[in-house]
């Protein structure tokens, strides 16, 4: 009974496995024709090489949309597999066994731990990399034209007693503009500095200020004028402390996207929202194969009239329902005062729950 039951545990993982990654060839395959009909005369109008369409971009999109879109395949493989062994009557034939369908849903967990372990370094560990290639190359090729609006109204504390605005800084050209650095001794201002423009010089790591003038607050309510068109300077700064639009974030390595939240956090640089819902993110969507893989079974072990087809079509309702309920929470905590925390994982809550009520309905 022991060896059967083991057999039985292969069987299910294989058939989950592998129509999950059958999915994910097959939806990628579709994805990756229609991306190329729709930006083939961004290819050609701005010269894309054939090598780094393929390289450069596609070897990189499509790992990204794969991970993007797990929850929506893992859906997609319970239902498919399930239903069918519903419809063979294997589910009934394995339940009259003697296997309880708590006992049945192990394998289950298992091929959810694996897309979950999977998903999870793939998306904060390989991915990040290759999404640095991928946004360097639509913004050569795809979205050349597209103007860098850059952030705005920026103000933080570079270090102690020392505090820096800009009125504007643009991400692609290292460039801001209306910039100014105060240096404090207590409540007391003792220096001012002020440029009309600032770019951060890549090869000499300094920053280069123009048209700039430098007030130092002497005493006896005395001041001290320097003034010029160039100079350069150092700053506890770099360009990727104002790199927070263009989705910059998805570049980031798990660790080094833990680190930036810190060290931005301190900074009070811009928002760092977005980079904190995509920190929660790289937990919650790989633990969502453990509640799809739920909801899926207890929907697709039973008979129902409508066939398959019944159940695949609930079972993309329900998975792309997920994906807008992901996506409207985060829109919330972005634009709004949702907490991210909350936002992240209020999808997985919701449908966890329905998965339980799903569960204790499903015929044992």
């Amino acid at each position: 009974m022991r060896g059967a039951i083991q057999r039985l545990d292969r069987y299910i993982i294989r058939k989950f496995l592998g129509t999950y990654f059958f999915a994910i060839l097959l939806i990628i395959s579709i994805a990756v024709v229609f991306d190329i009909t729709e930006k083939i005369d961004n290819f050609l109008e701005n010269g894309a090489p054939v090598q780094a369409i393929i390289f450069d971009y596609y070897f990189s999109f499509i790992p990204y949309f794969a991970n993007l879109f797990s929850p929506l395949f893992v859906f997609i493989a319970v239902i498919f597999f399930t239903s069918k062994m519903a419809y063979d009557t294997e589910i009934i034939a394995i339940l009259s066994s003697g296997v309880s369908f708590k006992r049945l849903m192990f394998p289950y967990f298992v091929s959810a731990f694996i897309i979950a372990v999977f998903s999870f370094l793939l998306g904060g560990y390989v991915i990040p990399p290759s999404n640095q290639t991928r946004l360097e190359f639509e913004s050569t090729y795809v979205k050349k034209s597209k103007k860098d609006t850059g952030l705005k109204e920026i103000h933080f504390q570079l270090e102690p007693g020392v505090f820096i605005y800009m009125g504007r800084f643009y991400s692609y050209s290292n460039k801001g503009s209306k910039f100014s650095a105060e240096r404090f001794e207590g409540t007391e201002m003792k220096s001012k500095l002020t440029a009309k423009t600032i770019k951060y010089l890549e090869d000499e790591k300094k920053w280069e200020l123009s048209n700039y003038m430098i007030k130092d607050f002497i005493g006896d309510n005395r001041i001290s004028i320097r003034e010029g068109s160039k100079l350069d300077t150092v700053f506890n700064m770099t360009p990727e402390d104002f790199k927070s639009e263009h989705n910059w974030f998805e570049t980031m390595t798990y660790t080094e996207l833990s680190r930036y939240i810190d060290v931005q956090t301190q900074k009070g640089v811009g928002s760092v929202k977005p980079f904190i819902i995509e920190y929660y993110k790289r937990f919650a969507n790989p633990f969502s194969a453990f509640i799809l893989t739920l909801i899926g079974v207890s929907l697709a072990s039973r008979k129902v009239r409508g066939g398959i087809g019944l159940h695949i079509g609930v079972g993309l309702g329900l998975s792309f329902g997920y994906i807008l309920f992901m996506t409207i929470s985060t829109t919330f905590a972005i634009n709004g005062n949702m907490n991210p925390l909350l936002a992240v994982w209020l999808p997985n809550i919701v449908f966890a729950i329905i998965g339980v009520y799903l569960y204790f309905k499903a015929p044992k």
